[in-house]
């Protein structure tokens, strides 16, 4: 099974005032043209069962809002985390400010409010937006022993969950950033994240506004504790965004494999745009 080498993998996305003002900005650049390029934290693929569509969704690594290439002041105020989150056709950005609810105003002035949860359609965007992947075939570890042999190894390991309902199938791939390993009594248990959580209820057009970021745990091959971020109330009238809906998800299939560092390791791009 080939499996994404993800430290080596990554999006990258490109505005060009000049060809294509984004509708996406919540502050004027310094600079009329930029790439971000931002590494493959997870993948979700779900595929309609009755078609076989395949929707495949790309999680960014957590940056921070930024002025690029600015003499001073880089960071914006107030600042928010920025986490990219890209389908076949569509973008959603997550920004998370200190209390959840609060809204950035777009740019240029008098374009309203940006929401927390932006999303758009890549050919409205981006002058460019691709991926960037390593892929190597991955050994599947067995069981808990193999599992337990390869993270005290320091092999790269690759989980795969996988979740069936009556109009998808799932596959959701994920580095090992944290795994616990106990030697003696032949025990492992992941801790790692964030992945993208889908809700398997929607209609297939309006996947990309439902996924939620997540953390998972497991340690057995047929279920995962499951924690999802969401707003939380901290006192009278503030919410923030934290981890904190922890759900337990029977009839998942993990998955866990190694990547040997002799396997071939092909780069492959996808241009996200040629088919949106």
């Amino acid at each position: 099974m080939k499996l994404l080498e993800f430290g080596r993998s990554t999006l990258l996305f490109r505005i060009d005032l000049d060809v294509l003002p984004p509708p996406t900005l919540s502050h004027k650049p310094p600079f009329q043209m930029n790439n971000a390029r931002i590494q493959i934290d997870s993948v979700c693929r779900i595929t309609e069962r009755a078609s076989g569509q395949v929707h495949t969704f790309v999680l960014g690594g957590d940056c921070k809002t930024e002025r690029v290439g600015a003499e001073r002041d880089l960071f914006l105020e107030p600042n928010a985390d920025f986490i990219p989150i890209f389908s076949d056709d569509g973008f959603m950005h997550i920004k998370t400010f200190a209390r959840a609810g609060t809204h950035a105003q777009a740019w240029p002035p008098g374009s309203g409010e940006q929401s927390d949860r932006l999303t758009a359609k890549l050919t409205d965007t981006f002058v460019d937006a691709h991926l960037d992947l390593v892929e190597r075939e991955g050994e599947r570890l067995a069981d808990s022993r193999a599992i337990v042999d390869a993270v005290l190894a320091n092999d790269a390991i690759v989980g795969v969950h996988r979740v069936q309902t009556d109009r998808y199938d799932v596959d959701i791939e994920y580095p090992a950033k944290t795994i616990n390993a106990n030697e003696r009594d032949i025990v492992y248990q992941t801790d790692t994240g964030p992945i993208l959580w889908p809700d398997l209820e929607r209609d297939p057009a309006d996947l990309l506004p439902g996924l939620e970021l997540a953390f998972t745990a497991a340690n057995a091959p047929d279920w995962a504790q499951i924690i999802v971020r969401g707003r939380t109330s901290i006192a009278d009238g503030v919410e923030v965004y934290h981890y904190a809906n922890s759900i337990r998800v029977e009839g998942i299939a993990n998955e866990f494999y190694r990547l040997p560092d002799t396997a071939p390791a092909p780069r492959r791009r996808v241009d996200l745009l040629a088919n949106a």
